[in-house]
């Protein structure tokens, strides 16, 4: 055994350090990881019941201020599916709890680019199979809502959240988003619980069928059935809510699906 204040019982002394820290934190991450995918999957369901507005319904409460075990009680009124984008159809293409949005963006065999130059997504890739969330009521057979992940540009980043439409397929619930880069004050006010209850009973298309939700510049006429307040000092953020709105529920996005959903369920000449 070197002495301990040579250069050699210094550098012994060192490595055994860095070995046991290693195995203290790699220990601990194995440990704790079932504890933040439960985490995670808490939060998922957190932002999509907010977007539902479940939470103040049947609580009177926003999403984010339900208890664990009262957000696992509602979500037991929410199913998933996979739709195939480019045939508005369910799809068991690939395995929905090992669903990544992003992979699939990536993937050359179920993701392809987005080449409209009129829907600057930020992203460059969309996924042909989107995961899709019903919301149906105990004891009720159809779906009063359908959830649609949806993302686009915003000012410093991507914008990722729900789009919640009611069971006429043509009417916005809500609209949140659990992730973004947007500037506090700004374009971070799409987090606001004001701004978003805007949202619920707009429009989503125009008397054509055309997507037509809008974020408006300033404050959104009364008579707009479309649109909703701007957002002070924000137009580009302002401007891509606006367009990922119109994107996903154009054909390219949920355009297809919404449709097929309607006729299925007999909601497709519902206002």
């Amino acid at each position: 055994m070197p002495p301990r204040d040579s250069l050699l019982g210094t550098v012994l002394v060192t490595a055994v350090l860095c070995v046991v820290c290693s195995l203290a934190v790699s220990s601990a991450a194995v440990f704790l990881r079932p504890r933040q995918e439960a985490n995670e999957i808490l939060d998922q369901q957190i932002n999509i019941l907010d977007a539902t507005g479940l939470a103040v319904g049947e609580y009177g409460l926003q999403a984010k201020q339900l208890a664990p075990e009262q957000v696992i009680e509602l979500n037991k009124w929410i199913s998933s599916k996979l739709v195939d984008l480019e045939t508005g159809e369910y799809t068991d293409a690939m395995e929905i709890d090992q669903y990544n949005m992003l992979e699939v963006a990536g993937s050359s065999e179920y993701g392809v680019d987005i080449v409209d130059p009129e829907f600057d997504l930020g992203e460059q890739r969309r996924p042909t199979v989107m995961k899709v969330y019903l919301v149906t009521r105990p004891g009720s057979t159809e779906p009063q809502q359908v959830v649609l992940p949806v993302y686009g540009k915003g000012l410093w980043g991507s914008l990722y959240g729900y789009l919640a439409v009611k069971s006429d397929l043509k009417t916005v619930q809500g609209l949140t988003f659990y992730q973004h880069k947007e500037t506090p004050g700004l374009g971070g006010e799409v987090d606001n619980p004001l701004w978003k209850s805007q949202w619920e009973g707009r429009k989503l298309f125009d008397d054509e069928g055309n997507p037509a939700s809008e974020v408006y510049k300033g404050p959104a006429p009364s008579d707009n059935p479309y649109a909703v307040d701007g957002l002070s000092g924000a137009t580009i953020t302002s401007r891509g809510v606006t367009t990922l709105l119109r994107y996903w529920t154009s054909d390219d996005g949920y355009g297809k699906y919404l449709e097929k959903l309607g006729q299925s369920s007999g909601n497709a000449s519902e206002g």
